[in-house]
Protein backbone atom coordinates (compact mmCIF):
# COMPACT_ATOMS: atom_id res chain seq x y z
CA UNK A 1 0.00 0.00 0.00
CA UNK A 2 1.25 3.00 -0.99
CA UNK A 3 0.05 5.25 1.65
CA UNK A 4 0.83 2.93 4.08
CA UNK A 5 2.74 4.15 7.05
CA UNK A 6 6.42 3.65 6.92
CA UNK A 7 7.03 4.76 10.41
CA UNK A 8 5.93 3.25 14.18
CA UNK A 9 6.74 4.37 17.70
CA UNK A 10 6.30 1.72 20.37
CA UNK A 11 5.63 3.09 23.94
CA UNK A 12 8.34 1.43 26.15
CA UNK A 13 9.14 3.82 29.07
CA UNK A 14 6.43 2.94 31.37
CA UNK A 15 6.83 0.91 34.90
CA UNK A 16 4.44 -1.74 34.39
CA UNK A 17 4.05 -1.73 38.02
CA UNK A 18 0.84 -4.02 38.11
CA UNK A 19 2.99 -6.86 36.42
CA UNK A 20 5.34 -6.99 39.71
CA UNK A 21 7.23 -8.64 39.72
CA UNK A 22 8.11 -9.89 36.40
CA UNK A 23 8.64 -5.87 35.65
CA UNK A 24 11.17 -5.40 38.47
CA UNK A 25 13.69 -6.80 36.12
CA UNK A 26 12.65 -6.19 33.02
CA UNK A 27 10.14 -3.41 31.37
CA UNK A 28 6.92 -4.69 30.62
CA UNK A 29 7.14 -4.62 26.83
CA UNK A 30 10.21 -7.21 27.47
CA UNK A 31 8.11 -10.01 29.39
CA UNK A 32 8.56 -12.97 27.55
CA UNK A 33 5.52 -15.13 25.99
CA UNK A 34 6.32 -18.80 25.04
CA UNK A 35 9.79 -18.02 24.08
CA UNK A 36 9.83 -14.34 22.40
CA UNK A 37 9.02 -11.02 24.37
CA UNK A 38 5.84 -9.01 23.59
CA UNK A 39 7.80 -6.08 21.78
CA UNK A 40 10.13 -8.41 19.56
CA UNK A 41 6.55 -9.81 18.39
CA UNK A 42 5.48 -5.93 17.93
CA UNK A 43 8.21 -5.22 15.82
CA UNK A 44 8.05 -8.66 13.53
CA UNK A 45 4.55 -7.82 12.90
CA UNK A 46 5.53 -4.02 12.29
CA UNK A 47 8.32 -5.54 9.71
CA UNK A 48 5.86 -7.44 7.86
CA UNK A 49 3.54 -4.33 7.01
CA UNK A 50 6.55 -2.30 5.93
CA UNK A 51 7.32 -0.48 8.50
CA UNK A 52 11.16 0.71 7.66
CA UNK A 53 11.90 3.10 11.49
CA UNK A 54 10.59 2.46 14.86
CA UNK A 55 10.87 4.83 17.35
CA UNK A 56 11.11 3.28 20.78
CA UNK A 57 10.58 5.48 23.86
CA UNK A 58 12.99 4.20 27.41
CA UNK A 59 12.54 5.26 30.55
CA UNK A 60 12.11 2.48 33.09
CA UNK A 61 15.31 -0.03 33.15
CA UNK A 62 15.72 1.31 29.72
CA UNK A 63 18.70 0.19 29.03
CA UNK A 64 17.91 -3.66 29.75
CA UNK A 65 15.21 -3.05 26.80
CA UNK A 66 17.64 -1.40 24.73
CA UNK A 67 20.67 -4.38 24.86
CA UNK A 68 17.37 -6.99 24.55
CA UNK A 69 16.87 -5.28 20.95
CA UNK A 70 20.65 -4.99 20.00
CA UNK A 71 21.33 -6.12 16.76
CA UNK A 72 18.14 -5.34 15.39
CA UNK A 73 18.71 -3.73 11.89
CA UNK A 74 15.51 -4.07 10.15
CA UNK A 75 13.45 -2.23 10.54
CA UNK A 76 15.71 0.77 11.84
CA UNK A 77 15.32 1.29 15.37
CA UNK A 78 15.79 4.44 17.67
CA UNK A 79 15.83 5.11 20.98
CA UNK A 80 14.18 8.11 22.30
CA UNK A 81 15.70 8.31 26.15
CA UNK A 82 13.22 9.95 28.79
CA UNK A 83 15.25 11.27 32.00
CA UNK A 84 11.60 12.19 33.03
CA UNK A 85 8.81 10.09 32.48
CA UNK A 86 7.09 12.08 30.07
CA UNK A 87 4.02 9.71 29.93
CA UNK A 88 1.90 8.58 26.86
CA UNK A 89 1.63 12.26 25.29
CA UNK A 90 4.60 14.00 26.51
CA UNK A 91 7.13 10.70 25.30
CA UNK A 92 5.01 10.86 21.75
CA UNK A 93 5.77 14.25 21.22
CA UNK A 94 8.99 14.06 22.34
CA UNK A 95 9.93 12.06 19.24
CA UNK A 96 7.40 13.58 16.91
CA UNK A 97 10.53 14.96 14.87
CA UNK A 98 10.99 11.26 13.27
CA UNK A 99 7.80 11.34 11.25
CA UNK A 100 8.42 14.07 8.92
CA UNK A 101 4.88 15.26 9.45
CA UNK A 102 3.90 12.07 8.19
CA UNK A 103 1.08 9.34 10.10
CA UNK A 104 2.46 6.91 11.52
CA UNK A 105 1.78 3.57 14.15
CA UNK A 106 1.69 3.65 17.39
CA UNK A 107 1.74 0.62 19.46
CA UNK A 108 1.62 0.44 23.08
CA UNK A 109 4.44 -1.30 24.53
CA UNK A 110 2.10 -4.19 25.52
CA UNK A 111 -0.07 -4.22 22.85
CA UNK A 112 -0.06 -8.54 21.80
CA UNK A 113 -2.71 -9.79 19.03
CA UNK A 114 -3.32 -12.43 16.64
CA UNK A 115 -3.80 -11.68 13.38
CA UNK A 116 -6.81 -12.61 11.01
CA UNK A 117 -5.50 -13.34 6.85
CA UNK A 118 -5.77 -9.33 6.50
CA UNK A 119 -3.36 -8.36 9.58
CA UNK A 120 -4.42 -5.83 11.76
CA UNK A 121 -2.02 -3.12 10.69
CA UNK A 122 -3.07 -3.49 6.97
CA UNK A 123 -6.61 -3.45 7.53
CA UNK A 124 -5.54 0.43 9.59
CA UNK A 125 -3.62 1.58 6.87
CA UNK A 126 -6.30 0.70 4.20
CA UNK A 127 -8.84 2.43 6.44
CA UNK A 128 -6.77 5.51 7.10
CA UNK A 129 -7.82 9.03 5.77
CA UNK A 130 -6.17 11.70 6.68
CA UNK A 131 -8.79 14.12 5.26
CA UNK A 132 -11.54 12.87 8.08
CA UNK A 133 -9.30 11.56 10.59
CA UNK A 134 -6.92 12.86 12.78
CA UNK A 135 -6.24 9.37 14.92
CA UNK A 136 -7.66 5.93 14.01
CA UNK A 137 -7.74 3.33 16.39
CA UNK A 138 -8.12 -0.97 16.79
CA UNK A 139 -10.63 -1.82 19.14
CA UNK A 140 -11.69 -4.81 20.66
CA UNK A 141 -14.92 -6.58 20.69
CA UNK A 142 -15.34 -6.92 24.39
CA UNK A 143 -17.43 -10.06 23.70
CA UNK A 144 -14.47 -11.73 22.00
CA UNK A 145 -12.49 -11.73 24.97
CA UNK A 146 -11.91 -14.79 26.73
CA UNK A 147 -8.50 -15.58 28.21
CA UNK A 148 -8.11 -12.20 29.62
CA UNK A 149 -10.91 -9.93 30.75
CA UNK A 150 -11.62 -6.84 28.75
CA UNK A 151 -13.35 -3.13 29.59
CA UNK A 152 -15.68 -1.48 27.51
CA UNK A 153 -13.74 1.55 26.59
CA UNK A 154 -15.53 2.72 23.48
CA UNK A 155 -18.60 2.47 21.34
CA UNK A 156 -18.23 2.44 17.47
CA UNK A 157 -20.78 4.44 15.16
CA UNK A 158 -21.98 3.38 11.76
CA UNK A 159 -20.30 5.71 10.13
CA UNK A 160 -17.11 4.94 11.90
CA UNK A 161 -16.46 7.16 14.41
CA UNK A 162 -15.30 5.75 18.08
CA UNK A 163 -17.30 7.53 21.09
CA UNK A 164 -15.40 7.14 24.64
CA UNK A 165 -17.54 5.37 27.12
CA UNK A 166 -16.10 7.00 30.03
CA UNK A 167 -18.75 4.09 32.29
CA UNK A 168 -16.34 1.39 30.77
CA UNK A 169 -19.67 -0.57 29.65
CA UNK A 170 -19.42 -0.44 26.06
CA UNK A 171 -18.81 -2.90 23.68
CA UNK A 172 -15.29 -2.19 22.61
CA UNK A 173 -11.82 -2.30 24.60
CA UNK A 174 -9.04 0.07 23.33
CA UNK A 175 -6.36 -2.51 21.60
CA UNK A 176 -2.92 0.27 22.19
CA UNK A 177 -3.06 0.06 18.37
CA UNK A 178 -3.31 2.74 15.83
CA UNK A 179 -2.77 5.54 13.49
CA UNK A 180 -2.35 9.15 14.36
CA UNK A 181 -1.41 12.11 12.13
CA UNK A 182 1.35 14.54 13.85
CA UNK A 183 -0.68 17.79 13.32
CA UNK A 184 -2.96 16.33 16.70
CA UNK A 185 0.36 18.09 18.67
CA UNK A 186 0.00 21.15 17.26
CA UNK A 187 -1.00 22.57 20.56
CA UNK A 188 -0.10 19.95 23.08
CA UNK A 189 1.66 20.66 26.15
CA UNK A 190 5.27 20.44 26.84
CA UNK A 191 6.37 18.15 29.67
CA UNK A 192 4.28 14.59 30.58
CA UNK A 193 0.92 14.74 29.62
CA UNK A 194 -1.63 11.70 28.74
CA UNK A 195 -2.15 10.80 25.09
CA UNK A 196 -5.82 10.25 25.75
CA UNK A 197 -6.44 13.65 25.73
CA UNK A 198 -5.74 14.06 22.04
CA UNK A 199 -7.63 11.52 21.93
CA UNK A 200 -10.38 12.86 23.31
CA UNK A 201 -9.88 16.13 21.20
CA UNK A 202 -10.18 14.25 17.91
CA UNK A 203 -13.37 12.88 19.24
CA UNK A 204 -15.04 16.08 20.20
CA UNK A 205 -13.55 17.52 16.77
CA UNK A 206 -15.33 14.17 15.11
CA UNK A 207 -12.56 13.06 13.47
CA UNK A 208 -11.60 9.71 16.07
CA UNK A 209 -12.45 6.79 14.09
CA UNK A 210 -11.68 2.86 14.33
CA UNK A 211 -11.79 -0.74 12.95
CA UNK A 212 -12.78 -3.59 15.26
CA UNK A 213 -10.46 -6.08 15.54
CA UNK A 214 -11.24 -9.25 13.84
CA UNK A 215 -8.83 -11.80 15.62
CA UNK A 216 -7.52 -12.19 19.57
CA UNK A 217 -6.14 -9.52 21.50
CA UNK A 218 -4.62 -9.82 25.03
CA UNK A 219 -5.22 -7.40 27.92
CA UNK A 220 -2.02 -8.10 30.11
CA UNK A 221 -2.08 -6.58 32.97
CA UNK A 222 -1.59 -8.85 35.80
CA UNK A 223 0.82 -11.50 36.57
CA UNK A 224 -2.18 -13.98 36.53
CA UNK A 225 -3.08 -12.77 32.62
CA UNK A 226 0.70 -13.11 31.57
CA UNK A 227 0.72 -16.55 32.28
CA UNK A 228 -2.80 -17.76 31.23
CA UNK A 229 -1.70 -16.05 27.93
CA UNK A 230 1.80 -17.84 28.56
CA UNK A 231 0.18 -21.09 28.89
CA UNK A 232 -2.37 -20.91 25.78
CA UNK A 233 0.80 -19.47 23.73
CA UNK A 234 2.96 -22.59 24.55
CA UNK A 235 -0.29 -25.18 24.20
CA UNK A 236 -0.96 -23.60 20.58
CA UNK A 237 2.85 -23.54 19.60
CA UNK A 238 2.46 -19.27 19.12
Amino acid sequence: MADAPEKAFILAAGKGTRLRPYTDTVPKPMVDIAGKSIIRRAIEKLKMQGVREIVINLHHLGHVLESHLQGIKDPRIVFSREEELLETGGGLKKGLHHFDGKPFYIINGDALWDDAQDTALSRLAKAWNEETMDILLLLQPVSHMNLTAGVGDYSLQEDGRATRVKSKDGQYMFAGIRIAHPRIFDNAPDGPFSFLSLMDEAERNGRLHAIAHLADWYHISTPEDLESVNAAFRAEGK
